[in-house]
């Protein structure tokens, strides 16, 4: 029996389009590995950041966190999925190609769009089934961002272009300017929540998560992240939110010092992590079932045999498609 099979009470046999109420929490580490920029738009843009209190006391003082907003995360893990779904040829053609993001273009009948939703301007929807919010640095905005500067000389690796050489007149460089940027080895924690997933559903949308690597802006030089699964929680409903457990776990890791250690070891985190979902979940009005970490390292090791193995992929990918009863694309 697979690991996935011991909790098939807790998704869909088949594809409902009625919300049942299975809730899926994924309780995910995001560990920076390099300099990482989460903002909104366009370069020179400040760091996304928002003021709150820095434990779960009311009386906590107030700081200001590194916020990655929830877009910002689901847009690289569904990149991540379709990337797979064209390889396997899962992506299904419309009438002005094939289907794409941010295009007005879904095909309404592949994974990607029955799990993660979407919005058709001739008048179809799926609503997103992958939850999100805001995730929140663990320690202080201060402790964990820099600012570099940056510069775009000429090909002769200089700040000035000599007359004639493709300009008529000297010119001098004015690509300079500055970034803040997130430090590598912070730490930003986050709960993903899906809601009834079929159980090939739940594989695609999870290693999503695992296998994305690059957030953030400029992501093909900087934005190297790990995502570490601490815990898993099957419930009836939503539980508590990403800043209740980055400030209560903030408490436990801080003990009486005045501000965490950073760098802070991320199975520090997992463990603090662990802690706080077993305090928290004392709060949700509704019926949880939390895996340890014996279960939850199975079920991980479990999904990364199945990508391990090109063909048993494939074949899953292909049943998931099929159980949407709108058959495969032509060239799968």
């Amino acid at each position: 029996m697979s690991v996935l099979s011991q909790y098939a009470q807790h998704l869909l046999q088949s594809y409902s389009n009625n919300p049942r109420g299975k809730y899926v929490s994924l309780f995910i580490v995001r560990r920076v590995e390099s300099e990482a920029i989460f903002r909104t738009e366009g370069s020179g843009e400040p760091l996304n950041k928002e003021f709150v209190h820095a434990g779960s006391d009311a009386n906590s003082p107030i700081t200001q966190r590194v916020v990655i907003s929830k877009r910002k995360q689901t847009a690289v893990e569904r990149r991540t999925g379709r990337e797979l779904l064209r390889r396997f040829n899962l992506l299904f053609a419309t009438k002005e190609g094939i289907c794409s993001l941010n295009a007005n273009q879904p095909c309404e009948k592949c994974i990607d769009c029955m799990v993660y939703g979407y919005a058709a301007g001739g008048g179809g929807a799926q609503r997103s089934r992958v939850i999100t919010d805001d995730a929140f640095s663990l320690h202080a905005a201060p402790q964990i961002t820099d600012t570099r500067m940056f510069n775009a000389p000429f090909d002769n690796s200089s700040p000035w272009l000599p007359k004639g050489e493709g300009s008529d007149k000297d010119k001098r460089m004015t690509g300079l300017g500055a970034d803040e940027y997130v430090r590598p080895e912070t730490l930003f924690l986050d709960i993903e929540t899906m809601r009834d997933l079929t159980p090939g559903e739940f594989q695609y949308a999870l290693g999503n998560v695992l296998r994305s690597s690059r957030y953030g802006a400029i992501a093909s030089r900087i934005g190297k992240v790990r995502n570490t699964l601490a815990g898993i929680a099957f419930s009836d409903c939503e539980l508590f939110s990403n800043l209740e457990l980055t400030q209560h776990s903030y408490d436990l890791l801080r003990g009486g010092a005045a501000e965490l250690d950073f760098p802070l070891a991320d199975t520090a985190a997992v463990q603090a992590m662990r802690e706080s979902i077993l305090a928290l979940r004392r709060r949700v009005m509704g019926q949880v079932t939390i895996l340890d970490a014996d279960a939850t390292g199975a079920l991980v090791a479990e999904l990364g045999d199945l990508y391990g193995n090109e063909d048993a992929l494939r074949g899953d990918l292909r049943e998931t498609t099929r159980a949407y009863g709108r058959g495969l694309p032509d060239n799968a």
